[in-house]
């Protein structure tokens, strides 16, 4: 099994920015793929980003101008750098590990409880 606990969540002003870091524990880090999502409030939970076991990164289209992720396997740490944020940005963040690099929600086996996002205007 593994654990996942997300920080940094928080109320930002749009055009801010924000890192969400994201701490696993139980096996090991290493040897998955790490997604992000996030679910507003009344929509449907959507895929932001994942980063792979080489460190290859997938982004959502509405997102990838204004994302980075990046993961330290040595602190079994994964992170979410976000910038420009918009109020459609307002969110619970969901950190998420999983044994194959995917974009789909269902091949992710752990979650973390999520952190939220605000972004005034």
């Amino acid at each position: 099994q593994v654990q996942l606990v997300e920080s940094g969540g928080g109320l930002v002003q749009a055009g801010g920015s924000t890192r969400l870091s994201c701490t696993a524990s139980g096996r090991t880090f290493s040897n998955y793929a790490m997604g992000w999502f996030r679910q507003a409030s009344g929509q449907e939970r959507e895929f932001v980003g994942t980063i792979g076991r080489s460190g290859s990164t997938t982004y959502a289209d509405s997102v990838k101008s204004r994302l980075t992720i990046s993961r330290d396997n040595a602190k079994n740490m994964v992170y979410l750098q976000m910038n420009n944020l918009k109020p459609e940005d307002t969110a619970v963040y969901y950190c998420a590990a999983s044994p194959y690099y995917s974009i789909r929600a269902t091949t992710y086996d752990y979650w973390g409880q999520g952190t939220q996002v605000t972004v005034s205007s």
